[in-house]
């Protein structure tokens, strides 16, 4: 009997062993629509540089325990622990002045066009990896991040590497900023043209601003 229940222990002990650690407890962001948001694509034509702006990035990152989530918190440069699934409307992009106001619906049109839109009315962006590279140089600066991902576009999808700065603004809300320089043949898009009149270079440079934060609580009920 002792030498049954010495055996049952041990194959208890085994078992606990093997099983699988908890997953560590993610803490959720969701998208902040109209906080400072905005997507920025830039680039050249042989008629004149061009630029298009969207105001609406949506979706959410999850972070792991030991994130910079506060102003002037201590991290440890490293992979961190984390997930983002972000998406764009592609009709949301718009041509504009260099000063911000509405340029060309007939760009928009022939932009959208390019971009498959139809079949393809969304951009999506998938992280792959987080590093963090450089913590700040003080309590309201940004952590400096190299962020590899998947990005789809026009219904093909390419991996992509580019810096991020990431800055808490306090409550557990994160402005996320970076840029990278793309070019539209990668993702099937053939530069629009005009025989005579115009050429579009293939290389486009995107810049993103991107605020999340906690899920608001909903309101109390009135009586």
């Amino acid at each position: 009997m002792n030498n049954r229940i010495l055996v049952a222990g041990k194959i208890a002990l085994l078992l606990l062993a093997a099983a699988p650690l908890p997953a560590a407890e993610m803490t959720r962001l969701d998208a902040k629509p109209g906080a400072g948001t905005k997507v920025r694509i830039e680039g050249t034509s042989t008629i004149h540089d061009w630029q298009v702006q969207g105001p609406l990035i949506l979706g959410f990152m999850e972070v792991g325990p030991g994130f910079p989530l506060e102003p002037g918190q201590t991290a440890t440069p490293g992979k961190v622990e984390a997930r983002v699934q972000a998406r764009i409307t592609v009709r949301s992009l718009k041509s504009i002045e260099k000063d911000g106001s509405p340029y060309s619906d007939g760009m928009n049109e022939v932009m959208w066009e390019h971009m498959k839109q139809p079949a393809n009315p969304s951009i999506y962006y998938h992280l792959n990896e987080l590093v963090l590279k450089e913590a700040p140089k003080d309590k309201a600066g940004p952590y400096v991040f190299d962020a590899k991902g998947e990005l789809a576009v026009a219904g093909k999808t390419n991996q992509i590497s580019m810096p991020v700065n990431i800055t808490p603004l306090g409550d557990k809300k994160l402005k996320i900023t970076g840029d990278t320089s793309l070019k539209m043949t990668d993702f099937g898009m053939e530069p629009p043209t005009k025989l005579g009149v115009f050429s579009t270079g293939d290389e486009v440079k995107i810049k993103f601003e991107w605020t999340v934060g906690p899920k608001a609580a909903p309101a109390a009920a009135s009586k």
